[in-house]
């Protein structure tokens, strides 16, 4: 899992392999995210590693908060996915195993036969 940031004005998510399974960490990050001012909400899904953060983008911005968890430990800036990267992987990841897929089963169709031919000439 990879380090991931989308951002849209008053919204935040942040994905971190540090947060993955890990309550201790999203609770400190909570605590932390609390003495921010204008932060609303944050959720946090530690299956995924996950921070949803609704904040006030009046009184606060999404730097202020990207910095703390820099400061945590928890999130490196320089190796996190914009989404527009994270939906180029998927969809290159996607290509390719519809790519085998289909190399696959042309494979199997022109050497459906071969077998029983092969055995057709032994006998």
């Amino acid at each position: 899992m990879s380090y991931y940031m989308h951002n849209v004005p008053g919204r935040l998510r942040v994905k971190s392999p540090l947060l993955k399974r890990n309550d201790a960490a999203a609770d400190e990050l909570k605590f932390a995210l609390s003495t921010i001012q204008g932060i609303a909400a944050v959720d946090f899904n530690p299956i995924t590693g996950s921070l949803l953060i609704n904040y006030n983008n009046r009184t606060t911005n999404y730097e202020d908060i990207i910095g703390l968890l820099e400061r945590k430990g928890y999130f490196d800036r320089k190796k996190a996915m914009s989404n527009d990267g994270y939906l180029h992987n998927a969809a290159e990841k996607t290509g390719r195993v519809i790519g085998r897929a289909a190399l696959g089963m042309a494979l199997e169709k022109a050497f459906e036969g071969s077998a029983l031919s092969l055995i057709g000439l032994l006998i």
